[in-house]
């Protein structure tokens, strides 16, 4: 029974693709992006941009204005307890950087930083070379059979030794939902500081980070249907004092002179430069679309949708799904089948899926597998789509078998 999304008119960029004869299942890589985002970058742009924070002139007041607005939505939408806690970046990447140099001071050769065996390169590679840096033990977290984190290892892996915990909420790669609540728990109860990657979560339910309780919290705009180039980062209040400036410029500063400098507290200590203006004031415009569509209705079509892609890989000989996928994605592999040469076939019948290690090659290595095929859902999806993608795989099993 074909099962319409009702926000597909929503997002004019599905038109165009479906124009070009292209069904877009890659929306874990990056969304498309609403009409009211494309509104809101328009009237910036179109009505006097401007720098903030520093200009004294109506058109940087405005722009001030509208930038700092995003903030109080940003803090809504996390349920943060204070707008001050949100600080601006370009991206989740940048954010996971920000924290591993701005901690980095903190740390004492045999200090450990606990990371799970499926986390991002994003979430990995920063703190793996911090480890480097200050000769530190990078403990890697195990898996069970579900591709979760295994919480009984968990557990006892993370000890008085522990200084950060570092884990994603939701997989980029296995589409499982982290143990995030016994966790964080079990960290902050040995003194360590916690850090969720949110840059799948965020994007599926209403996250609450004062009931998650979580140190910082770190995700991207453009995953978000927003504009690339954006990030957030969440800190509680005391956390982020715990954080030594990392990049210096304008804006940041408090006093300066040839030999010496203050600088601002978060958030605008931790914004150094121009920030993306545009972006921010769009993600908010992004932030009160998402915030008018019934949330039920969402959760309820993303669901079914993927209950659909899972029924459908399962139906297929020689297809087997990594993990036991939750939400929003499935990746997969066939047997006997190279994961490029059907990413191939099924690129050129106009299906845009991912293919490769999505940015998780230790995940990858560790179960075995060179790459994997990923198949993700956004809410302007509809079962069309996925019977297309579908058609498209059968195809493709039929030239190379």
């Amino acid at each position: 029974m074909f099962q319409p999304s009702p926000w597909r008119a929503d997002f004019p960029a599905i038109a165009a693709l479906q124009r070009q004869h292209q069904t877009y299942l890659d929306s874990a890589a990056t969304t498309q992006k609403p009409q009211a985002l494309l509104d809101a970058l328009s009237h910036y742009y179109g009505h006097g941009a401007a720098n903030v924070h520093r200009a004294q002139h109506l058109p940087g007041a405005l722009a001030t204005q509208a930038f700092e607005t995003s903030r109080d939505k940003v803090a809504a939408w996390l349920n943060a307890a204070d707008s001050r806690q949100i600080v601006f970046t370009h991206g989740a990447t940048s954010a996971l950087n920000l924290l591993a140099y701005g901690l980095e001071q903190r740390f004492e050769a045999g200090d450990e930083i606990a990371v799970s065996a499926l986390e991002h390169h994003a979430n990995l590679l920063p703190w793996q070379q911090l480890a480097q840096r200050r000769n530190l033990r990078l403990v890697v977290l195990p898996l069970d059979g579900h591709g979760r984190i295994d919480l009984d290892q968990a557990l006892q892996l993370i000890g008085p030794r522990t200084r950060v915990l570092a884990v994603s909420q939701l997989s980029n790669v296995l589409g499982t939902w982290q143990p995030l609540s016994a966790l964080l728990a079990h960290a902050r109860a040995q003194g360590a500081l916690t850090v969720v990657d949110a840059a799948q979560g965020v994007v599926h339910g209403c996250h609450d980070v004062q009931q998650l309780g979580c140190d910082f919290y770190v995700f991207s705009s453009h995953k978000l249907y927003g504009p690339e180039g954006v990030g957030v980062l969440y800190g509680r209040s005391q956390a982020l004092q715990l954080l030594r400036h990392w990049q210096f410029g304008g804006e940041m500063v408090q006093l300066a002179d040839y030999h010496s400098a203050s600088f601002r507290p978060a958030p605008l200590g931790f914004e150094a430069g121009t920030p993306p203006i545009a972006g921010v004031i769009g993600l908010g415009a992004t932030l009160d679309y998402l915030a008018s569509l019934d949330t039920q209705a969402v959760e309820t079509h993303e669901s079914s949708l993927h209950q659909h892609l899972l029924r459908g890989l399962a139906d297929r000989d020689g297809v087997r799904i990594l993990g036991t996928p939750q939400a929003a994605l499935a990746s997969f592999v066939i047997e006997g089948v190279h994961n490029a040469d059907i990413a191939h076939l099924l690129t050129e019948q106009g299906i845009a899926v991912r293919a490769g290690h999505h940015c998780a090659m230790p995940l990858l290595k560790g179960l075995g597998l060179e790459g994997a095929i990923r198949v993700s859902l956004g809410l302007y999806n509809d079962s069309d789509d996925l019977q297309r993608f579908f058609d498209a795989l059968d195809q493709g099993l039929e030239l190379l078998r």
